[in-house]
């Protein structure tokens, strides 16, 4: 094994798929992550709606590579990257020098300038974020099964999802169908069938990145699950009584953050450009300007194509772009001659409405509905981590689509009926 030293910082799809694009390369490389799991990130929106449990879509990092012994996990922040001494800094003190620098860092939620939100609107990008909307959304039913006051039932049975884009459009169907299929024979003194969900929009149509036609149709499908959804009206104020849309008041005891990202503080920490989400500004071969030995990937990398568009940010991307920069470093340390510029390929767009539809753009091939839904199941299925991912996931499926009933309904993390701080 060589000296050369690879730091690798974050554990999501383009950092893994990076790490192992370099086995049998012959080069140290440091994986850091905030925390010690990968996660499936696509599926997220599952666990916050009772679908499937947290370890069904994410796994220790540590286990990932404990046959590799050129991979050394630690679990650790990154604070900060000091390009001319090429060392990274920790929150508890240590330093790594490195070599060559990935940072893979992804992004969180951004709300416009209004962070104050955060506390009562809840965006969903980890694991803590997905238990904490689940435990909302269930509490929300069991406090309107005791309550007198119907002003303060109606505003607990009231959720209001904020983007819809996919993650917005796929957490409004599921509470959909769990307020109107999945609930109702279980209370005697709420009728969850009348709950309200509501998805706010502020652009003139759901998942804007899709075809129209699609749009149309996930919108059709959406209404007739019994979701509200307004468009071109955009979101003003979020309290813990409900949220403004507009001028008009909501009255709604859970809200959900689905209307934007801002990246990790790569950019601030290389001291290079950025576009307006936070992102890097990357070159072509996904360098950081100015930098050849740091590389920017995934969400924290603002990446163009062909055509003049962005590289979205989705996990088949950071994927491509993990598997690419694997090679330029491969062929650096190799000298042999570099790849060319990255190009991305598009592989499809795909979104579910509910448990029976959803929609899929492969550009000139649309489909939509329950064919559209199987394959995208058995394209989920088949990017998930080991056999046994694949089989519980895919049971978990199949007994809902048969039962109707979701089977991880647990409140957990705080005790049932204390108050949300």
């Amino acid at each position: 094994m060589s000296d050369h030293h690879v730091v690798v910082v974050g554990g999501g799809f383009g950092g893994l798929q990076l790490v192992n694009g370099l086995k049998g390369a012959g080069v140290r490389i440091t994986l850091v992550d905030r925390r010690n799991h990968h996660l499936f990130q696509p599926l997220l929106y599952q666990v916050a709606t009772t679908i499937l449990s947290t370890s069904e879509i994410a796994w220790p990092i540590r286990r990932l590579y404990a046959d590799r012994p050129d991979v050394t996990v630690l679990l650790g922040e990154v604070t900060g990257v000091d390009s001319s001494t090429k060392t990274v800094s920790l929150r508890n003190g240590m330093t790594l020098g490195y070599d060559t620098l990935v940072l893979a860092t992804g992004a969180t939620h951004a709300y416009f300038g209004h962070d104050e939100w955060e506390p009562v609107a809840p965006g969903l990008k980890t694991l803590e974020d997905a238990t904490t909307i689940r435990r909302r959304v269930l509490l929300a039913f069991e406090k309107a099964e005791m309550e007198t006051d119907p002003a303060v039932r109606d505003a607990l049975l009231t959720f209001t999802i904020v983007g819809a884009g996919p993650t917005g459009v796929e957490l409004a169907g599921i509470i959909a169908e769990l307020a109107h299929f999945t609930l109702p024979r279980e209370f005697r003194n709420i009728d969850t069938r009348k709950t309200r969900v509501v998805l706010v929009e502020a652009g003139p149509r759901v998942l804007p990145t899709f075809a129209e036609e699609l749009s149309a149709y996930a919108q059709r499908a959406l209404e007739k699950l019994g979701v509200e959804v307004l468009l071109g009206k955009p979101v003003t104020e979020c309290s813990a009584d409900g949220v403004r849309i507009g001028e008009t008041f909501v009255a709604s005891r859970t809200i959900v953050w689905a209307a934007g990202v801002t990246a990790s503080p790569a950019a601030r920490w290389l001291g290079v450009p950025a576009d307006r989400a936070g992102r890097v500004v990357v070159e072509r071969d996904l360098s950081a300007p100015g930098l050849p030995d740091v590389f920017v990937i995934g969400d924290t990398a603002s990446v163009m194509r062909e055509d003049g568009k962005p590289v979205p940010g989705i996990a088949p991307a950071a994927k491509q772009q993990g598997g690419y920069v694997a090679k330029v470093i491969r062929a650096r340390l190799s000298g042999k001659p570099a790849p060319g510029p990255f190009k991305y390929w598009h592989q499809g767009s795909l979104a579910t409405i509910g448990q029976s539809a959803a929609i899929i753009d492969f550009g000139r091939i649309k489909l939509k509905g329950w064919i559209a839904w199987w394959i995208w199941g058995l394209a989920h299925i088949y990017f998930l981590i080991g056999t046994r991912s694949r089989f519980t996931v895919a049971w978990n499926w199949l007994w809902i689509y048969l039962s109707g009933q979701h089977s991880a309904r647990l409140i957990t993390q705080r005790e049932t009926m204390r108050e949300e701080g």
